[in-house]
């Protein structure tokens, strides 16, 4: 069974179904497996009531690389969503990300972006030390009211810890316009593919063999054998078998339901960053394609901690689980033929833009 493929590819995420078209396409032979049953990882979408569910959260693509662009865009045509989220604190409703419609209505009297500029400096005057924490960070760059308003609850029910007890660099940096401009990013390109993500990872794997339901680790010796190079997108802990230690995940819990109505809060994502409520945001998915069904779908999105057979999606980036990662990469270097790329097999939190982006660049 030695080398029966040029490639392995242990996910069909995007990353792993990156490699594979390129492989595929350089004339090598390719092997995908997956212990799911679908291709395209987190990013998978499934048709309900003739609506496209972003299964595993919401993903809106955004790039400013001109070369992942027009990749993507062979094997998909994007629409023109723009992502124009909204934030309900204390039965009121505010524009993220902050920008002068956001300053306009937390403050009455704010009407210019000099306005704005003097509430925030005015507010940023309470932490005069380094900041020590996350709640004094974000205070020290936009002031407490923001913070208290449209920070503090969503960060502490993603993280389950007060922000006093989180790190700074969570939040080292906050997208604040002084201008009336709804639009989350700032990425040239952006879009949702039309029909679906699993559709575009779908003609990304064209022709290439997929097996799914299949964990690499059941047989890890004999998979290993099949081929000359392997692609490793799984939990990177899990590669070793756990030996130094596990590292720290942050894990989601959806909740979704089919309504008899055609618009139910006006927007694709609504965040709600109060403490009354248990889930950070809801989705409606329609609305990412501009779907005209006369019914919705949406999910309730809850933070939740990461328990075995749950799915892991943040990295938990303190001292200790730095120190593990570095660990665990080190013992990466040595594995003959093995190249550990993504989310899970690099312990680090990827838009999706960077990592089709480094996959593209790999030497193969």
């Amino acid at each position: 069974m030695t080398n029966q493929y040029d490639y392995l590819i242990v996910g069909a995420g995007l990353f792993g179904a990156t490699i594979a078209e390129r492989a595929h396409r350089a004339g090598k032979s390719v092997l995908v497996i997956d212990k799911r049953n679908h291709i395209a990882g987190n990013v998978y979408t499934e048709e309900q009531v003739g609506i496209n569910i972003h299964k595993y959260g919401a993903h809106i693509f955004h790039t400013d690389y001109e070369d992942v662009w027009k990749y993507v865009n062979k094997f998909a045509k994007f629409n023109n969503f723009i992502n124009s989220p909204i934030v309900i604190f204390d039965g009121k409703v505010y524009n993220m990300p902050f920008n002068m419609n956001t300053f306009a209505q937390i403050w009455d009297d704010v009407v210019t972006p000099e306005d704005a500029r003097k509430h925030i400096e005015a507010e940023r005057q309470e932490i005069s030390h380094a900041p020590k924490n996350l709640e004094e960070q974000a205070i020290s760059l936009v002031g407490r009211t923001i913070y208290e308003k449209l920070i503090k609850g969503y960060t502490e029910k993603q993280w389950g810890r007060p922000c006093s007890e989180l790190p700074t660099f969570i939040i080292k940096r906050l997208p604040v316009r002084f201008i009336y401009d709804n639009n989350y990013f700032d990425d040239k390109y952006q879009g949702i593919p039309i029909g679906g993500y699993t559709k575009m990872v779908q003609n990304m794997l064209s022709g290439i063999e997929v097996r799914l339901n299949t964990d690499f680790f059941e047989r890890k010796d004999e998979y290993q054998a099949m081929a000359e190079h392997i692609i490793y997108t799984g939990p990177l802990d899990e590669y070793f078998d756990y030996k130094l230690g596990e590292l720290e995940w942050r894990s989601l819990e959806f909740e979704t339901e089919v309504l008899n109505e055609e618009n139910h809060q006006g927007c694709a994502v609504v965040n709600y960053t109060g403490l009354d409520v248990d889930y950070t945001r809801v989705i409606e998915h329609k609305h990412f394609e501009f779907n005209t069904s006369p019914q919705t779908v949406i999910t309730y999105e809850y933070p939740a901690a990461y328990q075995k057979g749950s799915e892991k999606y943040y990295t938990v980036n303190n001292e200790k689980n730095d120190a593990l990662a570095d660990a665990y990469r080190a013992l990466a270097t040595q594995e003959p033929n093995v190249i550990f790329g993504g989310r899970l097999a690099e312990y680090k939190y990827y838009d999706m833009d960077d990592v089709i982006k480094k996959a593209m660049d790999l030497t193969l």
